[in-house]
């Protein structure tokens, strides 16, 4: 009987004991959950939505809404007296093994977090990075999604995208349009200039307070190229580089001046 006792008072002391640390745990673990989500809510809402893209807003608050209640669980379970460096070193573990793994994706994933705080395209733009050139239709957490002029759809990770050289051909409010066209030698060189540079002055697309060019910059083995830089709004780029040449081609033309074209004069030998 006496033995019956003992045991029942052991048993009251460590309900006594482990049942008071299991009641803070418990309430530890509900005030923490409670107050996690109500910190990853003010987040998302102040900081996140304010970010250009919603998708990387909602997948950051998930990212941290996780961790810490991962963190949360550790702290809850050595609070009841469980062992957790054992714990967090398999958690260790096995986070390293996932993320060598997935070194690529969390490259792409990085890259495309970059891409989205830093904005060096917006979709809309005419970009070329990666060897490949296209409007950017879509940008993604790991990949950017380009629209070529023959309507391909080309997908690039942003990874590469992020951390390679990329060209950005829309960023500008502005753009110059490069042309070369050559006359012959025996044409006035001076009149062929008067006429290309007629052709940007009388255009309304060409911006003229900006330092157009028309000069001559080679003397070629057929003929006298020059080149004709004009500015123009960016909206204005492609309907003026496909415009530019017909007419700059006429305009020598008009003025007596002659495009010539490569040519060899063979002469045949008869022996007597």
């Amino acid at each position: 009987m006496e033995q019956l006792e003992t045991y029942i008072e052991q048993a009251k002391e460590l309900v006594l004991v482990y049942g008071t640390q299991f009641l803070m745990a418990l309430a530890v673990l509900l005030i923490g959950l409670w107050v996690i989500t109500r910190f990853t809510r003010f987040l998302q809402a102040s900081m996140f939505n304010k970010l250009p893209d919603q998708t990387l807003g909602s997948f950051l608050a998930s990212g941290i809404n996780i961790v810490l209640k991962v963190l949360l669980v550790i702290s809850v379970a050595s609070m009841v007296g469980i062992e957790t460096t054992s714990f967090v070193a398999i958690l260790g573990a096995a986070g390293l093994a996932v993320g060598l793994a997935l070194q690529g994706s969390l490259s792409n994933f990085a890259g495309g977090v970059m891409v989205l705080i830093f904005r060096p395209f917006k979709v809309g733009d005419y970009l070329e990075a990666q060897s490949l050139q296209g409007f950017v239709k879509d940008i993604g957490i790991f990949v950017t999604t380009l629209e070529t002029f023959d309507k391909r759809i080309v997908v690039i990770p942003n990874g590469p995208l992020a951390n390679g050289n990329l060209i950005n051909h829309t960023a500008s409010d502005i753009r110059a349009v490069e042309s070369s066209i050559g006359v012959a030698y025996s044409d006035d060189i001076y009149k062929a200039k008067a006429a290309l540079e007629a052709v940007i002055q009388q255009d309304d697309r060409v911006l003229q307070s900006e330092d157009n060019v028309v000069a001559v910059v080679n003397l070629g083995d057929s003929s006298i190229d020059f080149m004709v830089r004009a500015f123009v709004k960016t909206d204005d780029y492609w309907s003026f580089y496909f415009d530019i040449l017909p007419r700059l081609k006429t305009a020598v033309e008009k003025v007596g001046c002659s495009i010539p074209f490569p040519q060899r004069d063979v002469h045949l030998y008869q022996d007597r």
